[in-house]
């Protein structure tokens, strides 16, 4: 493969956070959300300057030690050899640590804007090998295909290929993240869960999250029952049992509640008329947002106002 040329004028990628599992879709399902981070990435003539603002700022690491960089350099190579120099500035919105899909952010960030800056990058790393690339340096490819595709997307391993489908949420659907103070390291999380589980455990999950499809997609009224997880969150909760108490109280009063992805974030799928109630009722403590469904995925965006939270 000859070397890259690279575009002079820099790019801006946009990125949603995600939520994963959405109890049942373990490692399978994921939504996107409307909480962005923004990275906006230019070819220079030397070294690597990398600026960041917001979230991480103060322990982020602004060298190759970077997530979003090392993921830059993987695409690069992909791509067929690194640019000289990198001028990276990135507006970090998405929480860290919380389960709301930081790391695949900043991971379909890398891949989208090396592609984006390299002359015919789309030819040379298309939509499907993205997806491979993202799932393979993200370890798993539920939060790294809602965030790529948007929407709500259900992501599976074939012929050892990663694969994604994207659906439509029903637009009756509000969700409502409660972001704890304290961030939980998804390996912590991964480290909990049992080698096997019970049969009728693992029998009524998959039931769930094929009924999930469906709540989630036609049937809001069905989100409450789509979304029982008998596969990871009980066996989680001794290292967020806060944030399992948040869960069990609102699926008392009726409210689809789950932990999103590794945690501790929970996520509470509501109804449109009911999300500003359900965000009153953690308490103490817990940082309530009501979001909105995001439907573009990453996306390059022009690049005026690249620094406008939104």
């Amino acid at each position: 493969m000859a070397h890259p040329a690279f575009r002079a004028a820099a790019v801006r990628v946009r990125t949603p956070a995600t939520s994963a599992n959405l109890g049942p879709g373990f490692d399978a399902l994921g939504l996107a959300l409307g909480l962005y981070d923004d990275v906006v990435v230019r070819v220079a003539d030397a070294g690597l300057h990398v600026d960041i603002a917001g979230e991480g700022a103060d322990t982020l690491p602004r060298d190759e030690r970077n997530l979003l960089i090392r993921t830059l350099r993987t695409a690069f190579d992909a791509l067929g050899g690194q640019p000289r120099g990198l001028e990276v500035v990135c507006a970090n919105r998405i929480p860290h640590g919380r389960g709301l899909g930081s790391s695949s952010a900043a991971i379909c960030a890398g891949l989208v804007a090396a592609r984006a800056v390299t002359t015919g990058g789309e030819a040379k790393l298309d939509d499907d090998a993205l997806l491979e690339l993202a799932a393979e340096i993200e370890g798993h490819p539920d939060n790294v295909a809602a965030c790529l595709l948007g929407g709500f997307t259900l992501a599976w391993g074939e012929g050892g290929s990663v694969r994604a489908i994207r659906m439509d949420p029903s637009p009756e659907v509000t969700p409502v993240v409660f972001v704890p103070a304290e961030p939980l390291a998804t390996e912590t999380a991964r480290g909990l869960l049992p080698r096997t589980v019970p049969h009728v455990d693992a029998a009524t999950n998959a039931g769930r999250a094929a009924l999930l499809v469906e709540a989630l997609t036609r049937r809001p009224e069905l989100l409450l029952p789509a979304t029982e997880d008998r596969l990871h969150q009980e066996y989680r909760a001794s290292a967020m049992p806060e944030s399992m108490d948040l869960v069990n109280r609102l699926r008392a009063d009726g409210v689809p509640a789950v932990i999103s992805g590794a945690g501790p974030t929970v996520l509470a799928l509501a109804e449109e008329g009911a999300a500003d109630k359900i965000s009153r009722l953690a308490g103490d403590g817990w940082t309530a947002n009501r979001l909105d469904l995001d439907t573009a995925g990453t996306c390059v965006l022009p690049l005026a106002g690249a620094g406008a939270a939104q």
